[in-house]
């Protein structure tokens, strides 16, 4: 490959939790295994974790929190920290700089208008709301300074072109395989349920404490479920969960901490009743070996294939017996085959694509400039 060296721009902070996070930050552990020099660019300059990957990260700016999609973004809106990191990676001097949810605001704006570089986009939201349809004008501005653009899935890539009439390719989110069976399996004699994700009302983590509240009251194999995640909800939740000790709530976790409750765990659990672009958890599931069981919604409904057991959204019944169902079903044949599906997303597999689309970016650049 030509492409050299390549920005990662993330509008969020590496700090909070995020799928668009750690997307990013295995992108540019695969990026650095082959050979390619990575410049990481998101907010928040009041942190100082060190992260997983060979790449260099800098934060700029402070960090706030704003509604979105449902959830709280961790963004900044300093026009100093996008015009710093404008001149950052003008100074790294990337074949291609790759946006991450390019239209939020605001650290690559600066980078976006000037458009001095081969630029692709990947988004990510899917679903409407008042803050696309009123920055329509602003959005098709922007893009108009994309190379290239990518959607993580079918709705994310309706999402966008309603917003702004920007078309893109449909790829996938993608994960690191390897490193969800990295972690010894630890199951042990009690049944463990396992949620792992923000706090708020979209993702519907109250619908699991009923299901195990309900199932632990008539039933001789009560289940844990372990809760690992904070956000709006987690007070409501735990005045929710407070009757119960087989409910327990972890607050947040770091990546390597996720990968070894999955790893225990014998089924996770993703209840989300919108707002979710990809299941990726669910994948993430399936390479650690561990069922699945998922509300039907469309950003699931991919990902999860005939590998994961669906029920209702929002319906504590319908999660009670999917579980049931999941648990009585185990078998290492229908274990192995969740794993070769969820190989299909493989970041591998997906960098392989991201560096075809890097190159036409380059060439358009080229072509028009």
């Amino acid at each position: 490959m030509s492409i050299k060296r390549v920005a990662l721009v993330s509008p969020y902070a590496l700090s909070v939790f995020g799928g668009v996070q750690e997307q990013i930050l295995a992108m540019s552990r695969v990026l650095s295994a082959r050979g390619v020099e990575v410049l990481i660019v998101a907010p928040d300059a009041s942190d100082e974790t060190g992260y997983d990957t060979p790449a260099r990260v800098l934060r700029l700016g402070p960090r706030w929190s704003f509604p979105a999609n449902g959830s709280k973004a961790p963004l900044t809106i300093s026009p100093l920290a996008a015009w710093r990191a404008k001149e950052a990676v003008d100074a790294f001097n990337p074949d291609v700089v790759h946006f991450h949810e390019p239209f939020a605001p605001l650290i690559g704006w600066s980078l976006l208008r000037h458009h001095s570089r081969p630029a692709l986009g990947t988004f990510h939201r899917s679903g409407n709301g008042p803050a696309l349809r009123l920055t329509k004008p602003l959005l098709e501005r922007l893009s108009t300074r994309l190379d290239a653009a990518v959607s993580v899935s079918k709705a994310a890539a309706r999402t966008i072109e309603d917003a702004c009439g920007l078309k893109s390719d449909v790829l996938f989110n993608g994960f690191e395989m390897e490193r969800f069976v990295a972690t010894p399996r630890q199951r042990s004699a009690e049944t463990v349920l396992f949620y792992v994700g923000r706090l708020e009302q979209r993702k519907s983590v109250a619908t699991a404490v009923e299901a195990a509240h309900h199932h632990n009251a008539r039933s001789e194999r009560p289940w844990l479920l372990v809760i690992a995640g904070d956000g709006p909800e987690r007070a409501r939740l735990q005045a929710l969960a407070a009757r119960s000790q087989r409910i327990v709530f972890i607050g947040p976790i770091s990546d390597e901490e996720k990968r070894a409750w999955l790893r225990r765990a014998d089924a996770l659990i993703a209840p989300s009743t919108r707002g979710e672009s990809f299941g990726l958890v669910l994948l993430e599931g399936m390479a650690s070996e561990t069922l699945v069981v998922a509300s039907d919604i469309e950003g699931y409904r991919a990902a999860g294939g005939q590998f994961a057991t669906i029920f209702t959204p929002g319906n504590v019944s319908s999660l009670e017996g999917a579980i049931i169902r999941a648990l009585e079903g185990e078998s290492e044949k229908g274990i192995t085959a969740a794993r070769e599906h969820a190989e299909r997303w493989s970041m591998n597999a997906l960098m392989d694509e991201y560096e075809e689309r890097y190159e036409k970016a380059r060439k358009r650049f080229q072509a028009t400039k």
